[in-house]
């Protein structure tokens, strides 16, 4: 096999400057709630985001599979080079950081398409350039994320770089398979491989072992049940421009495109096209007119182009949760919450305090939408709203509710029913003040649910009131704005379970007494 060249890799994003989020605090609020077992949920506020706009590179083009209203850039192996001598020379960068990255966004590429639950087994093969080492950091990140990775790495490299990256994965007792213990039939023992063989440097037809390995992917294809593909940067085998030109290549289920995807990403017809690695600068970006997704959040990876169409019907996921057992739960539903939330919370959730509120109206016609838990004790469970908004009118004419939480990442689910009320104006008043200036004027601004001509009536009034009280004066809570609570008599705890076997407990009030009782529900 020719020697595998250093890699050029090339890393470009749309650099975002913002300020993350202010973290969730559970903290006392007497207004709002009793002094006992007292939780008060502070708002969450995205801070501004700015945006540098990544333009035209002259290879632009919107490839098969691209949404029709966006372009991306394609890189050049020459255009590769140079950005990778900048990031390498002036800016500072080491491989060993590029490499970490690059293998971060392929753990996260994976992991937002095959999820641990039904493609635990993954197979990495690795070739012995930074393409290789792109693999094998994914490796380290996949076992951390709770799949069962595999290395095949038939030739090491005998770099510093390198062993420590193999030193790390022993360290985690990930299994080295060598290419003789391989199984002739990889789609038995695997439900992904990484293809990290060859990074696009490579020239010339691939040498043993790696032809027989590439063989062996390609007799893949023919199975009507078979691993997942995944490719790292360039597909095993293509040219990095003129890509699978001789049409029997690899055809991988998902490419991972580094930095910017290569001119061969245009042939790729596969149904995942992700864009990984977030670190270049804006001069960069700016040099090579670069146009390319932006990355959501803090996320390493985005995809490109629209999702693949699926079949809805088959869309499932097999639980896998720790039981739910009545002698291990709490007596009183507001304690066995309680827990659960904290437990939501440390997990480190997005939006915990997120549920759906669920009413109907005098002609039991019901409708839903999500709101923020703002505060919770044995009292009940407080939110606020525009008293005359859609969800305001069906509480004064039928003041009964229904609550649901669903914290997706912890297979679980809370529903709760019952009466509900309008707290005091001082309770209200208090929590309006309490927070930010920009929501108690949005409050303002807002004829919940009432026909608006445009965004534009919004800001232009928000822009009015802005200036109205830019002094620090104290901004006058609507009358028509408060709070409600629901005073619970029903709670469910659902825990997602193997074979739809979900673990359903009921809290229930019986009439007249103040004990609650707890009664197991079929799934």
């Amino acid at each position: 096999m020719r020697t595998v060249m250093r890699r050029v890799r090339t890393m470009t994003f749309s650099f975002l400057l913002h300020s993350p989020p202010p973290p969730l605090l559970i903290s006392p609020n007497k207004p709002l709630l009793s002094s006992q077992h007292r939780y008060s949920l502070s708002s969450l506020l995205p801070s501004p985001t700015q945006r540098f706009r990544l333009r035209t590179l002259s290879t632009k083009s919107t490839p098969n599979m691209q949404d029709s209203t966006s372009s991306v850039s394609y890189l050049s192996q020459r255009e590769a080079a140079e950005i990778d001598e900048t990031l390498m020379g002036p800016l500072g960068f080491s491989v060993d950081q590029l490499m970490e990255l690059a293998g971060l966004s392929v753990a996260t590429s994976v992991a937002e398409v095959y999820k641990a639950s039904e493609y635990s087994r993954v197979l990495a093969i690795c070739g012995p350039g930074n393409n290789g080492g792109d693999g094998l950091v994914a490796a380290r990140h996949l076992h951390h994320f709770g799949y069962k990775p595999s290395i095949c790495y038939p030739k090491r490299t005998p770099k510093p770089l390198y062993t420590g990256l193999v030193t790390q994965l022993e360290s985690l007792s990930v299994p080295f398979v060598s290419v003789d213990d391989l199984p002739q039939d990889l789609s038995k023992d695997y439900d992904v491989i990484i293809d990290a063989i060859f990074g696009f440097s490579f020239h010339g037809a691939p040498r043993p072992p790696f032809d027989d390995i590439i063989r062996r992917l390609l007799s893949l294809q023919t199975l009507p049940k078979r691993p997942a593909i995944v490719s790292v940067d360039i597909p095993s085998g293509w040219h990095v421009e003129e890509g699978d030109h001789e049409g029997g290549g690899i055809k991988p289920d998902m490419l991972v495109s580094l930095t910017a995807p290569k001119l061969c990403a245009k042939s790729f017809c596969g149904p995942h096209h992700f864009l990984g690695g977030r670190f270049v600068p804006p001069s960069i970006a700016e040099k090579y007119k670069l146009e390319l997704p932006s990355y959501p959040g803090t996320s390493m990876c985005v995809r490109i182009g629209k999702p693949p169409k699926v079949d809805i019907s088959a869309m499932r996921v097999n639980y896998v949760s720790p039981e739910l057992l009545e002698d291990q739960v709490e007596s009183d539903p507001i304690l066995q919450f309680r827990k659960w939330f904290d437990e939501a919370v440390a997990a480190g959730l997005r939006e915990t305090n997120a549920m759906a509120l669920s009413t109907t109206n005098k002609d039991r016609k019901p409708s839903s939408r999500m709101v923020l838990l703002k505060g919770f004790d044995e009292n009940g469970f407080v939110w606020f709203t525009n008293y005359e908004s859609k969800k305001g009118s069906d509480l004064s004419e039928n003041p009964f509710a229904a609550l649901l939480f669903y914290w997706e990442d912890m297979n679980r689910q809370v529903r709760i029913e019952g009466p509900v009320e309008r707290i005091s104006e001082e309770e209200s008043e208090n929590y309006y003040h309490s927070r930010p200036r920009g929501s108690q004027i949005g409050a303002i601004v807002s004829k919940q649910s009432s026909v608006v001509p445009g965004r534009h009536v919004l800001y232009d009034e928000y822009e009015e009131l802005t200036n109205k009280y830019s002094d620090g004066s104290v901004i006058p809570k609507p009358k028509n704005w408060g709070g409600f609570r629901l005073k619970p008599n029903l709670f469910e705890f659902w825990q997602g379970q193997p074979s739809r076997l979900h673990d359903r407990l009921q809290y229930s009030l019986q009439e007249g007494s103040p004990a609650w009782i707890i009664r197991r529900l079929a799934p």
